[in-house]
């Protein structure tokens, strides 16, 4: 079912973290369950940690249910909030729950037992699969990992993307600080400008998932429009979710997803995450899961050569498809 293409190490040590080793392209090979349609479909890879090869079948094989909700984005692309925003919308506005039961075991991480090593995490894979139904599902996975049931099952998937320059620079806080990345900012950003970082490539991640955008289960949304105008995306995933809430209702879930709110929200915030890989690994540091949450920010963290460079990166994926990130 899959082909795994094992990186050059000298190549790519320089992009690796104590606990993402042995890079590798996961290449799906078996495209019977095509859900773009398009007979020419060329599925992307992804770059993944050698340890995936473990899990990557059992992924692909998950048995799905009608009653899924799967959240998907690129990693940094406002994956926490869009699962706060869905679960509460979905579970109808259940504040009580939402704040005694951690988002990680409300909205579980599917491969992140797959993706890192030597943390002694729960296996992920089998936690999805026991979870009570309607289970909520997060996964960075692209297109071509995720499971094919999705696409005959047909469960709800809401996509979030998000400029490439903040998930970026996003991203390479996360990299350093929470995986214990050793290389310097130039190494990270060569990695993303050769897509051998980790869940790569980020572009056609996104443009995959455009290219279904019209299926009825899939809902294609933007972190810059959360941030701009999030009644209207509110209303947008109610509508998906066949959910009806009152103005007053939606003022309420509007200031319970605000930044500031959810950053300092302890239930929602992810730092439960950091804590267990700060005791596992050793590393010691006030890194904040949720950080800046901004438009634009990569402006002033990102050197302006390399704006420049990933600027006509970006328009080249992008050619030949309709898809445009918001600025």
């Amino acid at each position: 079912m899959f082909r795994y293409n094992f990186l050059d190490r000298n190549e790519v040590k320089r992009f690796e973290t104590p606990f993402n080793e042995n890079y590798m392209e996961v290449h799906l090979e078996d495209t019977s369950v095509n859900p773009t349609g398009n007979q020419s479909w060329k599925p992307i890879h992804c770059v993944m940690p050698s340890k995936y090869q473990d899990y990557a079948e059992r992924i692909r094989n998950l048995t799905v249910y009608e009653d899924d909700v799967w959240i998907v984005t690129f990693p940094k692309a406002g994956t926490t909030w869009t699962q706060e925003m869905v679960w509460l919308i979905d579970h109808d506005l259940d504040y009580k729950t939402a704040s005694t039961v951690n988002l990680t075991e409300r909205s579980v991480f599917l491969e992140i037992s797959a993706l890192v090593s030597h943390l002694g995490l729960p296996d992920t894979v089998t936690q999805v699969e026991q979870l009570n139904r309607p289970r909520h599902i997060k996964s960075h996975l692209p297109l071509a990992l995720l499971p094919m049931q999705l696409w005959t099952v047909k469960p709800k998937i809401i996509y979030t993307a998000r400029n490439p320059k903040d998930v970026t620079t996003s991203f390479m806080h996360h990299y350093k600080y929470l995986h214990g990345f050793k290389g310097t900012q130039e190494d990270f950003l060569d990695g993303i400008l050769a897509d051998k970082i980790v869940y790569c490539p980020q572009i056609k991640h996104a443009t995959e998932f455009w290219a279904i955008a019209n299926l009825e289960h899939v809902l294609f949304i933007h972190f810059e429009d959360m941030k701009r105008n999030l009644t209207t995306v509110l209303q947008s995933v109610c509508n998906f979710l066949g959910k009806t809430y009152t103005s007053r209702q939606l003022l309420e879930l509007k200031q319970h997803l605000t930044f500031d709110t959810m950053k300092a929200n302890n239930a929602a915030n992810n730092q439960i995450l950091v804590k267990q890989i700060q005791i596992a690994s050793g590393i010691r540091n006030d890194f904040k899961f949720m950080r800046k949450g901004q438009v634009g920010s990569y402006k002033d963290e990102l050197p302006t050569a390399f704006i420049n460079k990933f600027n006509e990166f970006v328009e080249n994926q992008l050619s030949g498809t309709t898809f445009q990130y918001r600025e």
